[in-house]
């Protein structure tokens, strides 16, 4: 077997070229949206994730001269990780080679692999280099345009009476983006969804985003102007924007904060837009005040005494129709607050304070299970978060308090074992009462309110081939929820076995299992609440059988059942088959596909290959075929174009989908086209 140091060597030659996304990090990212679908967040954007990993390769992260805030940015790394990354540099100083990396407790080689691509120990440019004349020939620009639109016509689309689409079908996405170096940055994204109209009266483009950024400037660590996102914490306070939650990956259930950060998602709910900065007061003491103001759409009713309220926010960002229109920015949002940082290599504490205030006022309704809801337009959050490292345990927590409202109080803690084992363990408390409108913590519902739980992780190597992951997380209920007219707990359990025999080789196993409480189905004679039930089993392969070429094979079964009634059994089949040569202009990835289920309630995600920052997941539920063809074509060193062309067949349908989505027919296709000039 070839010795670590040598393979470590290889791996540092393989990855001083610019190779795309590597296969490791591939496997994060798609276990991670496959993860987000299966908990309902199936349209969650990760263009943030692959944007900021597409970053540090351009700009690898000087070991020598970096902070914790700046690694919590690298996904292949837990929080553990780090503190044992800072211990080793303050016990032997600093790095010469990176191959010394494999010298620091808790990396193993498939860590040290998964890093590489993004580290170097290369100072960055420092300001005295800064003038106008470096900005614009040392600055990195890059300016990307995509199109897509459904290949069949939609109900919605056609010549109706009623409610209908008042725009095209192209959806339509413009995005541009500079940096100089880690010192400045600035964006700018324009984009329009199918059914939306462009050059309206009212506005010529529905979504508008964009900031700028200075960075590390004398006492200034940050600023941003424009949109952004604040992540503090374990996200139980205040965390806006993507999150981490359950997954193979057992440690991602320890957020790592970043503090304040550049927006530059699709998405058009979760941003902060306004000017926000963080600034070093002393030492590793920092303070970051922000500030927002934006129009969010809401669906706003009148009350018997003529006064307005709030009925809903809307999150969707969807402007096709009248009433999405009539919705669209009637409600005004101001968040203002700040937070105070000590962030030390062993030990770092935050605390955190702000209020938002909205337009119109939230009214709690009539339903049960909304008694414990926000009313009214004011609400202000505190929250004091921490971590400590102690040899190879890592401390975490953190408590949030509302006013009006309760409190949510989340304590964890990971733990090196032995080289073979390593743990994770969280405990959560959030109170019915506690009402957060910018909170990601752990948890089985989407609010951090009404839940009780306690997580378990164990990941298991006993040899460098095998990896066996497992977890189990129980939570209950103290209170009523949507569809649960009573208290009710459940608990998931998933196990997932990864044999890699060699580095063209991987073969993976998973069992995951999920069991809720819910009302029984309308007309049922059952008074109390059903047990729900879900399980799947998966089993995939990723070979590369050539040195141009990658196969990879997934089975998966789930089960399906809501109290007494018969089991759904649902099933899905798939082949890939990836093309990536490391000197051709020309690589892409092919997908076929056969999938069987009874219902949507059956339904199976898979992560799916898309044009460069795509959607990238795809639910399959009904009985059909899937098909796919993603193509990249460098047609210079500073332009590259991508194209897809995906397919759904139903054979035994006539019609598919409902509402104004509906299509008549038996096929569902669509086109993307994307573009981008590097300069």
């Amino acid at each position: 077997m070839m010795p670590a140091s040598l393979r470590l060597l290889f791996l540092l030659l393989l990855t001083s070229s610019a190779l795309p996304l590597s296969a490791q990090e591939g496997e994060q990212v798609k276990d991670l949206k496959e993860s987000l679908a299966e908990n309902g967040n199936e349209e969650e954007d990760l263009s943030d994730v692959t944007d900021q990993l597409d970053f540090f390769r351009k700009h690898p992260v000087d070991l020598n001269h970096t902070h914790p805030e700046d690694l919590k940015k690298l996904i292949c790394l837990s929080p553990l990780q780090i503190s044992s990354f800072f211990r080793y540099l303050s016990l032997n100083g600093k790095l010469i080679d990176l191959l010394e990396l494999q010298s620091i407790p808790d990396f193993d080689l498939e860590t040290i692999d998964r890093l590489l691509p993004f580290v170097t120990l290369n100072p960055a440019t420092a300001y005295s280099q800064l003038n106008l004349k470096s900005l614009y020939q040392q600055g990195s620009s890059q300016i990307m345009f995509r199109y897509g639109r459904l290949l069949e016509q939609q109900k919605g689309f056609r010549n109706l009476a009623g409610s209908r689409y008042l725009g095209s079908p192209d959806k339509l996405l413009l995005r541009y983006k500079y940096q100089y170096s880690e010192l400045l940055s600035a964006s700018l994204l324009l984009k329009k969804d199918a059914g939306e109209s462009l050059f309206n009266a009212k506005q010529a483009i529905d979504f508008l985003s964009g900031n700028i950024a200075l960075y590390k400037y004398r006492r200034i660590r940050k600023l941003v102007i424009g949109d952004y996102s604040l992540q503090f914490g374990q996200g139980l306070s205040l965390w806006s924007g993507f999150s981490f939650g359950k997954g193979p990956d057992v440690t991602s259930v320890a957020s790592k904060d970043v503090g304040l950060k550049t927006y530059t998602s699709t998405n058009e709910g979760s941003f902060f837009r306004g000017i926000a900065g963080t600034v070093q007061l002393y030492g590793n003491l920092s303070f970051s005040p922000f500030f927002s103001y934006r129009k969010r759409d809401a669906s706003l009713k009148i009350m018997p005494d003529g006064s307005i309220s709030l009925s809903t926010i809307s999150e969707s960002g969807l402007h096709r129709t009248q009433t999405e229109l009539k919705n669209r920015k009637t409600l005004s949002q101001q968040v203002y607050g700040l937070a105070l940082q000590y962030l030390g290599e062993q030990f770092s504490a935050g605390f955190t304070a702000y209020q938002s205030g909205y337009g119109y006022p939230f009214t709690n309704g009539t339903p049960a299970y909304k008694k414990y809801h926000f009313s009214g337009d004011k609400l202000s959050n505190i929250g004091f978060h921490y971590n400590y490292t102690f040899r190879n345990v890592y401390f975490y927590g953190e408590v949030s308090r509302s006013f009006p409202g309760g409190t949510a109080i989340l304590q964890g803690l990971m733990a090196s074992i032995s080289p073979h084992w390593s743990a994770v363990f969280v405990y959560r408390n959030y109170g019915k009462d506690h009402h957060n409108f910018f909170s990601q913590a752990i948890g089985e519902a989407s609010e951090t309110a009404n839940e009780k739980g306690a997580y378990l992780g164990l990941n298991f190597s006993p040899h460098s081939h095998w990896k066996l992951s497992v977890y189990f997380d129980y939570f209950k209920f103290p209170w009523l929820k949507y569809r649960v007219d009573s208290a009710s707990s459940g608990f998931e359990v998933l196990a997932q076995l990864r044999y890699t025999p060699t580095k063209k080789l991987q073969i993976t196993a998973r069992f995951k299992t999920e069991h809720k409480q819910q009302n029984p189905d309308a007309g049922s004679l059952v008074p109390a609440l059903v047990s729900l039930l879900k399980t799947n089993y998966r089993l995939e392969c990723n070979w590369q059988f050539h040195r141009k070429f990658k196969s990879q094979q997934r089975i998966e079964l789930l089960q399906y059942q809501k109290g007494r009634k018969n089991a759904e059994l649902g099933y899905l089949l798939y082949q890939d088959l990836d093309y990536s040569p490391l000197s051709s202009k020309l690589s892409g990835n092919v997908r076929l596909a056969y999938f069987n289920t009874v219902s949507y309630n059956s339904r199976i995600y898979a992560y799916e290959d898309d044009v460069l920052s795509g959607s990238g997941s795809g639910g399959y539920y009904g009985k059909g075929i899937r098909t796919y063809l993603n193509l990249r074509y460098r047609l210079l060193r500073s332009l590259d174009l991508w194209g897809r062309y995906a397919l759904y067949f139903y054979g035994d349908k006539t019609v598919i989908g409902s509402g104004l989505d509906e299509i008549m027919g038996s096929t569902k296709s669509d086109l993307k086209f994307q573009v981008r000039y590097q300069f």
